[in-house]
């Protein structure tokens, strides 16, 4: 007897996701005397909240734009065109409250960059865009 394969459960939709870049320079004092890296990465990972995934990585390979942070759009802000936001130089709490209010917006796609964000993105080099884990 044939055995019918199962429809697995629907995957939930891909959510934004805020990648900051900790292992290296951006996340070190040594660079930003004065910055409480671990506090920025607990208050991102407070305030997104449901409304989106944070990680830590070792590095982004952006060491030039220290303190490094990348929004990635959700499943949606994709459908819509949205791609990757490479954000430097995120140091101060005015900042990070930007990036938890995008992500909680929707990021990417969905809607524009608030405040000053779109002043800190730049351009990150195909070699290194092409060389992150996925």
């Amino acid at each position: 007897m044939a055995r019918r394969p199962r429809n697995p459960a629907p995957a939930a939709p891909a959510p934004v996701t805020v990648t900051v870049c900790r292992g290296c320079c951006c996340g070190t004092s040594a660079k930003h005397p004065g910055v409480d890296h671990g506090g920025q990465l607990a208050r991102l990972r407070e305030g997104v909240g449901e409304a989106g995934t944070v990680r830590a990585v070792d590095c982004l390979d952006a060491c030039g734009h220290s303190n490094v942070v990348v929004v990635s759009p959700s499943a949606e802000g994709r459908r819509a065109g949205g791609r990757p936001v490479w954000l430097g130089w995120v140091l101060a709490d005015d900042m990070i409250d930007d990036v938890v209010g995008w992500v909680k917006a929707g990021g990417p796609g969905v809607v524009p960059a608030p405040g000053v964000l779109d002043l800190q993105e730049f351009t990150v080099s195909r070699r290194v865009r092409d060389g992150l884990p996925g």
